[in-house]
């Protein structure tokens, strides 16, 4: 959702914590340079300890964490991603404050938007979260200009594997900001006030 106020801004990566608070709910990104896929298991294995910058093969710091399990194909020549549209963020919740607290990470992109666990860690931590198109994974991959590299492949499997992908003009909008604002938690209660005034139900 953009306002006569919110922006298109081109981000090449990695990010700085200037360049987050310039970003602000509604406005539309295009992203280039480096991401890093992350789902379920490799949010676990991120949170569970701090790991130290050497353990992990590409750095994490001003970077984005994208909550996707790519679909991926390994030819002669390397990996090519068929597909990388978004997956559902919430479920990673319980992880995610953690995740940016610890790595330095400047952007969180999903789909469907976090709580206020996350919410809180954006804002002390310089960091916003980016939704990417739902139901878009084709045309999503198509941004991707190649697969720079993979990690825990074997161990996770190829959807939950951390992939490092370089990307040209990859959409998103801003829905939470690093000054305490979240799309979707006033989209929720503006929905439950007109539920409410619907159904005859007073404050």
């Amino acid at each position: 959702m953009q306002t006569s106020e919110s922006k298109t801004l081109t981000i090449n990566l990695p990010m700085t914590r200037e360049d987050v608070s310039f970003l602000h709910v509604g406005d539309m990104v295009l992203l280039s340079g480096h991401i890093v896929t992350a789902r379920d298991k490799a949010h676990q294995f991120l949170a569970s300890e701090r790991l130290p910058e050497e353990k992990i093969p590409f750095s994490l710091k001003g970077g984005v964490i994208y909550h996707c399990g790519p679909i991926v194909k390994q030819t002669a020549a390397g990996f090519n991603l068929i597909a990388g549209g978004p997956t559902t963020s919430m479920r990673l919740e319980m992880y995610e404050h953690r995740i940016i607290s610890y790595y330095g990470i400047r952007a969180v992109m999903g789909k469907g938007g976090m709580g206020g666990q996350t919410l809180d860690a954006l804002k002390k931590k310089g960091c916003v979260y980016l939704h990417a198109i739902g139901g878009a994974a084709v045309y999503l991959a198509d941004r991707v200009k190649k697969v720079a590299g993979v990690w825990k492949l074997e161990e996770f499997g190829m959807t939950e594997a951390m992939w490092l992908l370089d990307v040209k003009d990859f959409p998103a909008v801003v829905t939470m900001d690093a000054h305490g604002r979240s799309l979707h938690e006033e989209i929720d209660k503006k929905s439950y006030s007109t539920f409410k005034k619907l159904v005859g139900l007073r404050d």
